[in-house]
């Protein structure tokens, strides 16, 4: 029976890996060599690993790849890919000089707002709630000069303070719902920072406003919120049908006419939007994961945004107008380009320079051309060969390693699949047949 331990935290790492081996790994020191194998040898960069998270252990790595050839507004890019998902890189890399020779990909950021509310219930009348609002509204808004004052400087800060009355959605419950402009900072601490002084001078006025004698407010809680519908960049790839040539047998025609199709699909079915928005994320998400910024947040803002009007669609919209070949999207991007992790680890900053130190509105464009990129990759195989023969050789190596093949056996493996789509067991029948000869 395992026994609970107390203070793991102030343990050491090699202490924390041999706490492990005897307590989960049954003594097994295979198991703690395989976490030390990934401490970095050099050790001011270990401990710099070490400080991003709490009670660590070893180091996870992801591939950190480059996709180049993406011309952006006429300017072009190698954009890096943080990305354990075979095929997601090759895509990438494909779509971009799919268009490099068609014009490339438009984008344009239409807006950098970002929001957060402070949460408050109230048991009395909504108009007392009005009353007291547009009494404290210039005080609360004072109390943010100190707050503010940096960020103003660099030409953002908060941009409005509203009462919300969501009394009809949960009695009671009312917001300060307040927009901010973060600059080049993603701006998470300073939007929390400003909403819990909102908070703080809330409950001070109200403890002394007459209207308040008999029921007092509540403040529940202050929070910036993930989901930025002002805060969004369009992006667009287009050209005229006969440009877009034959596609594995398929005409230029067909095929545009097939992706607008399983686009349109998309947006009417869940079932398929939801798989179809997540190939979406496998672009968007590299991006963010290699710049440094919250993948998990932009993760959840571009999804809640997939289902604003009630149902859950495809982010991408595709036509064929006058003519021409029209593929586009809007997507939610809340990304800092100065702050926290993009200033603190050593890939983040690389990625940054190879960017060309981009302000956060570029990084913005380009996080969704990857996008935007990475479905028209996965549209242009459904519509064509179907998806599994091009993931799976690229998956290829993956599974080699997991038969036990060695090198040799690796390439011999790679010559017979070449023109054929592998899959465990047959991978695994030719390994045999190789082996037996």
């Amino acid at each position: 029976m395992i026994t609970p331990i107390t203070g793991f935290s102030k343990l050491s790492k090699q202490e924390k890996v041999d706490w492990l081996v005897a307590t989960y790994f049954n003594g097994n020191i295979s198991s703690g060599l395989v976490l030390e194998q990934y401490w970095s040898k050099y050790e001011q960069l270990q401990d710099l690993h070490d400080g991003f998270s709490e009670n660590t252990v070893s180091n996870y790595y992801v591939p950190f790849g480059i996709a180049p050839n993406f011309l952006i507004n006429d300017t072009l890019y190698a954009i890096p890919m943080a990305v354990e998902e075979s095929s997601v890189v090759a895509a990438a890399s494909k779509a971009a000089k799919f268009w490099l020779d068609r014009g490339g990909f438009k984008a344009t950021v239409l807006g950098t707002l970002k929001s957060g509310q402070v949460h408050i219930t109230y048991a009395g009348a909504s108009e007392v709630m009005v009353d007291f609002f547009a009494f404290a509204k210039a005080e609360l808004l004072q109390s943010l000069d100190s707050i503010n004052a940096s960020m103003e400087k660099r030409g953002g800060g908060i941009q409005s303070l509203e009462l919300v009355d969501k009394t009809s959605a949960m009695a009671g419950y009312y917001q300060l719902h307040a927009t901010f402009e973060t600059r080049d900072a993603m701006g998470a601490n300073f939007i929390n920072t400003t909403l819990e002084q909102l908070a703080t001078t809330f409950r001070s006025l109200a403890q002394n406003y007459p209207g308040f004698e008999n029921t007092q407010p509540e403040v529940v809680m202050s929070i910036l919120s993930n989901y930025v519908p002002d805060c969004t960049v369009h992006v667009q790839v287009s050209c005229p049908v006969d440009e877009i040539g034959t596609i594995n047998g398929v005409s230029g025609a067909d095929f545009a006419r097939k992706f607008v199709q399983a686009i349109q699909i998309a947006t009417v079915e869940p079932y398929r939007a939801v798989t179809h928005n997540k190939g979406i994320m496998n672009g968007i998400d590299a991006v963010v994961l290699a710049t440094g910024n919250d993948f998990r947040a932009v993760e959840a803002g571009v999804h809640a945004y997939a289902a604003r009007d009630g149902q859950y669609r495809s982010l991408t919209q595709a036509r064929v107008e006058d003519g021409d070949f029209v593929f586009e999207a809007t997507f939610p991007l809340a990304l800092g380009t100065v702050g926290g992790m993009t200033s603190l680890h050593p890939l983040s900053k690389i990625a940054m320079e190879l960017l060309g130190n981009p302000t956060a509105a570029d990084l913005m464009k380009i996080t969704a051309v990857a996008g935007l990129a990475q479905n028209f990759a996965a549209i242009h195989s459904l519509v064509t060969t179907g998806i599994q023969a091009g993931h799976m050789k690229m998956h290829i190596n993956n599974m080699l390693e997991q038969i036990g093949a060695n090198p040799t056996e690796k390439e011999a493996l790679k010559k017979e699949f070449a023109n054929k789509t592998p899959s465990f067991a047959s991978l695994k029948e030719s390994l045999a047949a190789q082996r037996n000869k």
